[in-house]
C-alpha cells in the first residue's frame, strides 16, 4: 500500500497499536486457498505520529465465502500533520475500551514462552528484523529482539478459548512488548457474553495488551 502521503515515513518509526480479528465462518476452515483484500480504512492525524488503520477481508477462493475480517492499526511516529482528521471513528467492537471490571480476575492462565519463539513465529512470513536482529532492535530502542505482537495476542486468544470456549471476534491494544523466553499471564473477566482479558509480562510484572477483550460465539 503506497505511503508516499504520509510525511517522513520510516518503517522504523512504525508500531502496532492495535489488532481486531472477526471470525466469520464456523468450523474455521483448516486447509484450502485463500485470498485477502486489503484497503485503507482510515488515517487520524495525532499531530506528531499518525494512526493509521487497515481493514483485511479473507475469502475463500474457491467458493468466494468471507472466512475473517482483520482491523489492523498502526502509529507511526513523526508522520503527523498531514492535515487529516483529529478523532478516531467508533469502529464499534474493534475500537471498544474494554475497561475491566473493578474484582478479582475470573480466571488466570500463564504460559512460558520459549527462547526461539521469534524465529518460529517468523514462519507466519513476518520477516521484521526487529524480532530477529538485535542490531536492529537496539535502534529500536529494544535490549533484545521481541517477540511479535500478533504472537502473544494469538496466545491470549488460546487462553480465552481454553478457559471461556469459542469466540466470535477478539480485539487487543498492544501496550507493551515481550522478550522470548518470558511469560505471558492473561487475566481473565467473564462480563455476559465478553471476556475482558489484561495480558502481562510476569517476569517485568508489566502490561502488554491492554483494552482487550472477546465476543463468545
Amino acid at each position: 500500500m503506497p505511503v508516499d502521503w504520509l510525511p517522513n515515513f520510516s518503517p522504523m518509526m512504525l508500531l502496532h497499536g492495535e489488532q481486531y480479528l472477526a471470525i466469520k465462518k464456523f468450523p474455521i476452515p483448516t486447509s484450502g486457498t485463500f485470498v485477502n483484500q486489503t484497503r485503507l480504512m482510515e488515517a487520524t492525524d495525532k499531530g506528531k505520529a499518525a494512526a493509521v488503520v487497515t481493514i483485511t477481508h479473507t475469502y475463500d477462493k474457491e467458493s468466494g465465502e468471507l472466512l475473517f475480517e482483520n482491523q489492523g492499526t498502526v502509529f507511526i511516529r513523526g508522520s503527523g500533520g498531514f492535515g487529516g482528521k483529529k478523532t478516531s471513528s467508533d469502529r464499534g467492537a474493534a475500537s471498544a475500551p474494554n475497561k475491566p471490571p473493578n474484582r478479582k480476575p475470573d480466571a488466570v492462565i500463564t504460559e512460558k514462552t520459549e527462547a526461539r519463539q521469534a524465529a518460529l513465529y517468523r514462519l507466519n512470513g513476518d520477516f521484521n528484523p526487529l524480532h530477529i536482529d538485535p542490531s536492529f532492535s537496539a535502534v529500536g530502542g529494544f535490549e533484545n529482539p521481541i517477540l511479535h505482537g500478533l504472537c502473544f495476542f494469538g496466545i491470549s486468544g488460546k487462553h480465552v478459548y481454553e478457559k471461556f470456549g469459542p469466540f466470535k471476534d477478539i480485539k487487543v491494544r498492544f501496550v507493551g512488548s515481550v522478550y522470548p523466553g518470558e511469560t505471558i499471564e492473561t487475566n481473565m473477566w467473564k462480563e455476559e457474553n465478553k471476556v475482558i482479558f489484561v495480558t502481562k509480562c510476569k517476569e517485568r510484572d508489566t502490561v502488554v495488551l491492554g483494552s482487550a477483550a472477546a465476543t463468545l460465539a
